[in-house]
């Protein structure tokens, strides 16, 4: 079974990802950390170089590719992946998919710490970012809402989402 977790940058994908594998006993796979090993590259320089396009296609490439394995893998997925070209209906028929939903100001206080590594938000202005998050997850949302299943991380330990997970999953 492979498991993969999505939602927008920030919520908790990556960081919920390292717990449930481990206590699930599952391979973890970050997508976004699998595509910067295998291109030699970070994210923010591979949107730098080669540009958003080359990124999603590489990226698509790639998912396609881990999906394929079957192995028990849980896999966290970068916070674009699903809204690009059919990546939504290949994740949930090849795997479990699990939007991990978050609030606006949430995001938006986690989003503010960590500016500098996040291409997309980068050069937005402090003050500017929950509107930017606000409309972005807009657009994203009829992506994230294709998920099979949904759990709100708002006000929740890693734990309490974590058993949500293995719950929903019957695990």
């Amino acid at each position: 079974m492979i498991i993969s977790l999505l939602g927008y940058m920030g919520s908790g994908k990556s960081h919920i990802s390292k717990i449930l594998s481990d206590k699930i006993n599952f391979q973890l796979i970050d997508l976004d950390k699998e595509i910067s090993r295998r291109l030699k590259l970070t994210i923010p320089e591979i949107f730098e170089k080669k540009g958003e396009i080359y990124f999603r296609k590489q990226e698509r490439e790639i998912l396609e590719e881990i999906l394929a394995t079957q192995a028990n893998t849980v896999l966290s997925l970068g916070g674009g992946t699903p809204a690009y070209y059919n990546n939504m209906e290949i994740i949930n028929n090849s795997s479990k998919s699990i939007f991990l939903r978050t609030s606006i100001p949430v995001l938006s206080e986690r989003l503010l710490k960590q500016k500098e590594k996040r291409p997309l938000i980068a050069r937005i202005a402090d003050s500017e970012l929950p509107e930017f998050i606000a409309k972005h997850l807009f657009e994203r949302n009829a992506f994230y809402s294709k998920a099979q299943f949904s759990i709100t991380t708002d006000d929740k330990t890693p734990e309490n989402i974590i058993s949500e997970i293995t719950e929903k999953l019957y695990l």
